[in-house]
């Protein structure tokens, strides 16, 4: 079955006419799916956008499955970057009769664009889609990093069935299990059980308070360099930039906060998939969300035409080495930092088999702070969170 069967065309958006602007808007630049044009062809397509109308499995959000169309509205609007484009607005995935036939027919998507090298982009629906993204790598035969942007973990109750507070713990416990690491980003504590905080750390997966990355925000770049498959949930943003989700709260990112986050998204080389989740136009006031939304998506965009293909394993005049020698850690630590952009990995030793079956994690994204860490005679705590899954 072609993926094109899953979907209905993008609704007619009128493009005002600005005289002032000579460059082109994105309604312009994308290939569109309308009725009168059909399907886009695919041979040539990088990013693939596409919605999801389909809310059911949503805690407190019903209304979230209308995003696309909100979106697209100030989406198409927005000029396109000083690059050639190739993305296409798929658009949206019809609803299924259950909530199962869609997330097959979301699974189904992802892993055909996969296959054609082509990164998905969702505009959601609920959270709980990124269960049907994760069993899209299924038969990829990778081993996977997750990066959620969310203020709470979504693991819901012991046994509880699959929603947008649960995904995550039907993700941990999926047979066969391909999840390597998981990493949440702006958590806020009084949302988060400590149970919950202790069994993320038991189970050595990263996870970073929301003050800590108002205090940085460039420590969201590893983080997101390091992740195959991106989960923003827009009530992580304040509701005073984002009123458009019902559980929105007074704390929570700043606008510019999310689009920097998304831009070192789209930015990094590892990222093969984004969903945008639990915005709701009906909560919205005069399209802020919509509106954010569609800049962040822009941004993601602008990230991966940037793209720097900097990673060790590209070549050895790209990089350079760094062995420190660390008291109690015989062989030291290896660190790699990029010539063309300076950004730095730390290289995991272990043995032939094990890099074998982790390839694509024992050499993992970290900061030149790291880097000081391990000049202080410290082992990283981001090089023993990796280290200890690894062995």
């Amino acid at each position: 079955m072609h993926i094109s069967s899953y979907f209905k065309p993008v609704q007619d958006i009128m493009l005002p006419q600005v005289a002032a602007h000579k460059g082109k808007r994105l309604g312009e630049v994308f290939s569109k799916h309308t009725d009168q044009v059909g399907f886009p062809e695919l041979g040539e397509i990088q990013i693939a956008i596409f919605g999801v109308d389909d809310d059911r499995n949503v805690v407190d959000n019903h209304g979230c499955g209308m995003a696309s169309l909100s979106v697209r509205e100030y989406l198409y609007k927005l000029l396109s970057g000083n690059y050639e484009m190739q993305v296409a607005d798929l658009g949206d995935i019809m609803r299924g009769d259950s909530v199962e036939d869609t997330y097959f027919a979301v699974t189904a998507v992802v892993e055909a664009l996969l296959e054609l090298e082509i990164i998905p982009v969702i505009i959601g629906g609920g959270q709980d889609l990124t269960y049907a993204m994760y069993r899209a790598y299924q038969n990829r035969k990778n081993i996977i990093n997750i990066a959620a942007v969310d203020n709470m973990f979504d693991l819901g109750e012991s046994e509880s069935r699959l929603n947008s507070r649960s995904y995550l713990s039907h993700i941990i416990l999926h047979k066969p299990n391909f999840l390597f690491n998981y990493t949440n980003i702006g958590y806020q504590t009084y949302f988060v059980d400590q149970g919950a905080i202790d069994l993320m750390r038991n189970l050595f997966f990263d996870i970073y308070r929301l003050g800590v990355l108002h205090n940085d925000i460039a420590q969201v770049e590893p983080l997101v360099r390091n992740a195959d498959l991106l989960s923003f949930d827009m009530s992580a943003i304040r509701q005073s930039d984002a009123p458009g989700n019902a559980n929105a709260t007074p704390n929570g990112f700043f606008g510019e906060e999310a689009c920097q986050i998304v831009r070192y998204a789209g930015m990094s080389d590892k990222i093969t998939s984004a969903g945008f989740f639990e915005m709701n136009p009906a909560m919205d006031r005069n399209g802020q969300t919509a509106h954010l939304l569609a800049q962040m998506i822009w941004y993601f965009i602008d990230g991966f035409y940037h793209r720097q293909n900097d990673h060790p394993s590209t070549g050895a005049d790209n990089y350079i080495r760094y062995n420190v020698q660390v008291t109690d850690f015989n062989d030291g630590i290896v660190f790699y930092k990029s010539k063309p952009t300076d950004r730095w990995w730390m290289e995991i030793k272990c043995s032939d088999n094990i890099r074998e079956k982790y390839r694509r994690h024992y050499v993992v994204p970290c900061t030149a702070a790291d880097y000081q860490t391990a000049l202080e005679d410290e082992i990283p705590d981001r090089w023993w969170q990796a280290y200890q899954k690894l062995m």
